[in-house]
Order: C-alpha cells, then sequence, then structure tokens
C-alpha cells in the first residue's frame, strides 16, 4: 500500500439529531465516545445536510452535488451515470472499496447508490449479506444469493416504488412484524463487528490498495426500542413510567405518523417520552461506535486513516409542528454533526466555525485520497479547493454559504394524503422548500417564496422570525438563493432537467391522479 495515500472511514450516523449530543452540549450524556473521538479531531459546528432525508443526501454526498442537481430525490429514482461516484473515482484511483450498510434506501433499493464499491454488505434486508457468509457452503451461497436477486430486493423495490403497498405496509398491525422481519434498521453490532474483522483482515494482508471502507449506522432512527440498560443510564424516571412506556410501544406501529405532521399536536410528555427512548437508541449506538473507533487506535491506524463521522439528516419530534424528516429544511433535520479527524490535514482539537455543506465531504476524501478531480463544466470546482480541509486554515472557497433542498418525497406525500389530505393544502406540503444560510442568517423559503428569516446563532430553534423586520435582508438572501438554485438546476445532466427543474409540477400530477386537486 502507498504509505501517501490514507485509508478512509466514512460513517453516517443516520436521523442523528446534532442537538442531542452531548458532543454539542445537550445535557444528557448520549455520546461520549463521539465526544472523546472529536477531542482528537476537528469539530464542525455549523455543518448542513443539503438536504433533509436519506435518499438525495446521500446521493449528494456521494456526488458533491445539490439536490437540484443529481435530481435523485425520490424513493424510485436512480442516480444518473453522468454524475461519478464517490466509490467509483476511489476504486478507479486503485482503492479497495467496502460498504457496510444499515439502511435499506441506500442498500437494497435500486437507485444507484451502491456504485463503485467491489464489496457492499447490507443489514437491512430479509437476507442480510454479510463477510461471514464466505464461510458457507457453496449451495447456501447460491440460495441465499438467487433469494436476494430474485425476491428481497425486487420487494424493496416495489414498496418503494407503490403507493399503495407502502401505504398498507405502515398498517399499525403490519409495521412490527416488517420491521423485525426485514432488518428494517440493520444491525448496528454486526455491522460494526464485521467491519473490525474486515480492516483487519485488509491491512493484514500488506495489500497495495488502502481501503475505503463506508458505514451507515440507523440505531436512531424509528421505532425506537433501545435496551434497557441504556434508557436505565439516561432516563432513569422513565423506569416507572408505565404512560410513556405504552405510548412509545405504540408509536413504533404507528408508522404513517413516522413522516407527518402532528395534527393533533403531540403533548409536552409525549415528546419528553419520545426525547428519551431516542436519546438511549443514540448512546447505545454510540457504545458501539466508540468499540470501532478504540479497536482502530488500538491497532494504530488512525494517524494514516481519514475519518468522517456525519449524519445525512436529523429526525423533528412534533417541532414546528413536524415529525420525522420528509417535508421541512428546520434546524432539528439540517443542522447536523460532522467530525474530521486526519492528523495531516485538520488539526486535533480544532472547532470549525463556518458553514459549510456535507456535499463537500466528496470533495474532502477526493483531497485527502489525491484523487484528482474537477467539473467538467466548472473547471474551478476541483476537489483542492472545495475540500474541508480548507476550512480549518481560514479558507472559505463557498464564503460560508450552504444550501438545502427539501424536495417532498411522493411515498410521504401519499400518506399524509390518505390519512389527512387537508394538511397538504394548508402546510403546502406538496411544494418544494429550501434554505440558504449565509453571514449568521438561514432564509428559508416555499416555491421561491421567503418562508421565514433567522438569526440561527442566537435562536438555534427558529422560534423568531425576522423577516418582516429585515425585508431587505430576507430579499438579499431570496435572490442570493434563487441564484445557487439556478446554478445547480443549470448543471444537470441531458435528460435529468424534467425530475429536477419541476417537481412541484410532478407533486401536483400524483395528487390530481388521486383525485385530490382537479
Amino acid at each position: 500500500m502507498s504509505r501517501t495515500r490514507p485509508h478512509i472511514l466514512f460513517i453516517v450516523l443516520d436521523t442523528l439529531r446534532r442537538d442531542h449530543l452531548s458532543a454539542y452540549g445537550y445535557p444528557r450524556e448520549t455520546s461520549p465516545e463521539l465526544q472523546a473521538f472529536a477531542a482528537q479531531a476537528a469539530q464542525f459546528e455549523r455543518a448542513v445536510a443539503p438536504a433533509q432525508w436519506t435518499i438525495p443526501s446521500h446521493a449528494s454526498m456521494f456526488t458533491g452535488l445539490y439536490p437540484s442537481t443529481h435530481g435523485l430525490t425520490q424513493a424510485s429514482g436512480v442516480l444518473t451515470g453522468a454524475y461519478p461516484a464517490l466509490a467509483e473515482l476511489l476504486r478507479g484511483a486503485g482503492y479497495h472499496t467496502a460498504a457496510f450498510c444499515n439502511n435499506p434506501l441506500v442498500g437494497v433499493l435500486n437507485n444507484g447508490l451502491q456504485r463503485g464499491f467491489d464489496r457492499f454488505y447490507n443489514y437491512a434486508s430479509a437476507a442480510p449479506f454479510r463477510p461471514v457468509e464466505a464461510r458457507r457452503s457453496r449451495v447456501q451461497r447460491e440460495t441465499l444469493r438467487l433469494f436476494r436477486r430474485y425476491v428481497a430486493r425486487p420487494l424493496g423495490n416495489q414498496f418503494a416504488q407503490s403507493d399503495f403497498l407502502f401505504r398498507a405496509s405502515l398498517n399499525p398491525a403490519l409495521v412490527p412484524l416488517w420491521t423485525r422481519l426485514i432488518n428494517y434498521k440493520g444491525h448496528t453490532g454486526h455491522s460494526v463487528d464485521d467491519l473490525i474483522a474486515y480492516w483487519d483482515q485488509h491491512t493484514d494482508s500488506a495489500s497495495e490498495r488502502p481501503l475505503f471502507a463506508f458505514l451507515n449506522l440507523m440505531g436512531a432512527h424509528l421505532p425506537y426500542n433501545p435496551p434497557q440498560d441504556a434508557l436505565d443510564r439516561l432516563s432513569p424516571e422513565v423506569r416507572r413510567d408505565r404512560a410513556a412506556y405504552a405510548f412509545v410501544r405504540r408509536f413504533n406501529t404507528e408508522g404513517e405518523r413516522w413522516a407527518s405532521p402532528t395534527d393533533p399536536p403531540l403533548a409536552d410528555w409525549e415528546r419528553a417520552a419520545l426525547d428519551h427512548f431516542y436519546d438511549a437508541e443514540i448512546a447505545h449506538q454510540d457504545a458501539h461506535l466508540g468499540r470501532l473507533l478504540r479497536h482502530l487506535k488500538a491497532r494504530g491506524v488512525l494517524e494514516n486513516t481519514l475519518v468522517i463521522i456525519c449524519a445525512d439528516h436529523g429526525e423533528g419530534h412534533g417541532d414546528h409542528g413536524f415529525f420525522g424528516h420528509g417535508f421541512v429544511t428546520y434546524q432539528e433535520l439540517v443542522h447536523v454533526p460532522l467530525v474530521v479527524r486526519y492528523p495531516e490535514q485538520y488539526p486535533v482539537g480544532g472547532r470549525v466555525t463556518a458553514t459549510v455543506s456535507t456535499r463537500r465531504l466528496f470533495h474532502t476524501v477526493l483531497d485527502a485520497a489525491g484523487v484528482p478531480f474537477a467539473e467538467e463544466d466548472d473547471p474551478t470546482a476541483t476537489a483542492r479547493a472545495l475540500s474541508l480541509a480548507n476550512e480549518t486554515s481560514g479558507l472559505d472557497p463557498e464564503g460560508g454559504v450552504a444550501l438545502s433542498e427539501a424536495f417532498p418525497p411522493l411515498t410521504f406525500l401519499n400518506v399524509v394524503q390518505h390519512r389527512a389530505p387537508a394538511l397538504i393544502e394548508r402546510l403546502r406540503l406538496s411544494l418544494v422548500r429550501r434554505a440558504l444560510y449565509a453571514g449568521g442568517h438561514k432564509l428559508t423559503a416555499i416555491d421561491g417564496q421567503v418562508e421565514g428569516l433567522f438569526d440561527v446563532g442566537a435562536d438555534p430553534t427558529e422560534s423568531h422570525d425576522l423577516s418582516a423586520a429585515n425585508p431587505a435582508r430576507a430579499a438579499d438572501l431570496l435572490r442570493m438563493l434563487d441564484q445557487r438554485v439556478t446554478a445547480a438546476a443549470g448543471r444537470r445532466a441531458d435528460g435529468e432537467a424534467a425530475q429536477a427543474a419541476a417537481p412541484d409540477q410532478a407533486v401536483i400530477d400524483h395528487l390530481r391522479a388521486l383525485g385530490y386537486i382537479e
């Protein structure tokens, strides 16, 4: 292996709220392992996810593009081959690429997010694919391969593409069944065990190829069933709260509520109960994360490894009247944790306060790996120019500007249509929402119109809309937002323009087909 090129460990902690991490000041000790690791790394204070849910956010991190450019904004979509994916570029540059994925939207759907991986292990499936499968007999391996190819994967894609099947699956009687049968949240422990063994085997083999390992952990996603010891440690008072247990057990079965506006709103005690269980899930996952990081440190490989730990998005628990992560760009969804460790480029214990987009993790990885890259239509958009390593030395190529885009997922919208159709018009759920961060302010817009203006440093919960008191600033940021979106949309590959340019109309056509609008 060329020692001038680092190994790369890219960890996405799925559905993880930044403001629920003790590493970022949360009062409950939910993330001591991440906090300890961050003390030896660079911790980013203002990282912004380019999208509010899994598929478009991962597509942005894997391509370096905003959703308006890459166009993968629906569960039924496919990432066009016109955009090179991170794993493809690394493999082409001599890296061995392996994924250990717990999210079925990334590892099961045929959406192109698996492109470029030499090995893609998937833990969220009726037939998980693990490295230990190589020890099975040839007949067993072939049987599992055929089952995955002709049953498990096609079935998963059918549920993602069929409104009827997706909605039917959310029936409270069925949710507990399929979440267990298909290992909906994967298996955090198994994936970490397998990654440790895989990493050791690769480095012990003295391979000339450096390793790029992608790990997606989904422990913080609904349904919430944390180990009792994690719940007792963080919230010992809950053990005697029968109402809290009963509410969370019931909510775990009500899949239709997982990505819907809260109508009627949750009571304060209900939100508190969800927070208790959510926090315990985070802490349980954090313990596994620490196990992985401590092992790599003990092996002595961290000094030549770029480690990235981030979230693809957060989660709403009734904040601003929304639950889940389907429709909005509020802080609880798009202000995400980000920690980067690579002593060669990132100062130990550094705190980076500049606003950055996690789409730039694509450029950051390529820069550290020494893989030359430049956008064909924008030669200034190189790996070196957009790498987050610039931020640690005070250089900010994007001037502290970041964009987040919430294209409404049609599957979620269809759930609301059948559950509470009046909410679609009242809350304007069929329209694209966007947020622009610039100069300490955050502008949110719906369908190109100002929704709100916030000083997110002083008002992190976005409780005070400043747009009426400061219309000039709102207008300036709206123009900047329009320019950024126009530029992003203008970079779409041929054949992608209709999907990305007019998602609003696609949603409207969908609702018309359902008979909701004329």
